[in-house]
């Protein structure tokens, strides 16, 4: 089975911004990134999107309107930080967090493993293990470290050494 990754393209949040769930906007002009996109990825692929609009964005026109989303393929929630500048956090909630964002929870958002429990769980069960066509998930970086972690076998602790660029495509093969 093949599985393509595709980080969604740059947004309107200014760098320093955490926008974790907030549903922000791409950065215009992306039809030259979503050509270049659709140039990585096989025509006859079964399409997943997040959600979010910097997702669907891309993956309706990557996929003609023809995909589904799904609420697990979202990025990490950040709960009370949503669309606040990282340096504006209070450094009491963000320094455990830094620590130990594997386990520490997000005030009123997620912990990196709850991100990586239900994106498991998306893979485990949305991919028919009998799948022939390519399968194309439009996701966020979070989400696609998740994928990697699996995959490689990394510790949870360990998924910043996945680089995960806008626009980013990662193709991986499942036997």
């Amino acid at each position: 089975m093949e599985i393509y990754l595709v980080r969604h393209t740059e947004t309107v949040c200014r760098k320093g911004i955490c926008y974790g769930q907030s549903d922000v906007g791409l950065l215009e002009p992306f039809v030259d990134q979503f050509e270049n996109i659709k140039e990585q990825i096989p025509t006859d692929s079964v399409f997943f999107s997040s959600p979010l609009q910097r997702c669907t964005i891309l993956t309706d026109y990557l996929a003609d309107g023809n995909y589904q989303t799904d609420v697990r393929l979202m990025e990490m929630s950040f709960g009370d930080w949503e669309m606040k500048k990282w340096d504006d956090i209070n450094p009491e909630e963000l320094d455990p967090w830094m620590k130990d964002y594997v386990h520490i929870k997000v005030p009123n958002g997620e912990s990196f493993t709850e991100l990586y429990n239900r994106v498991i769980d998306f893979a485990e069960t949305a991919f028919p293990s009998d799948m022939a066509k390519p399968i194309v998930v439009v996701t966020h970086a979070g989400v696609i470290r998740s994928f990697l972690c699996k995959i490689n076998n990394l510790p949870l602790k360990e998924a910043f050494q996945n680089k995960v660029e806008f626009g980013q495509v990662i193709k991986i093969v499942m036997e």
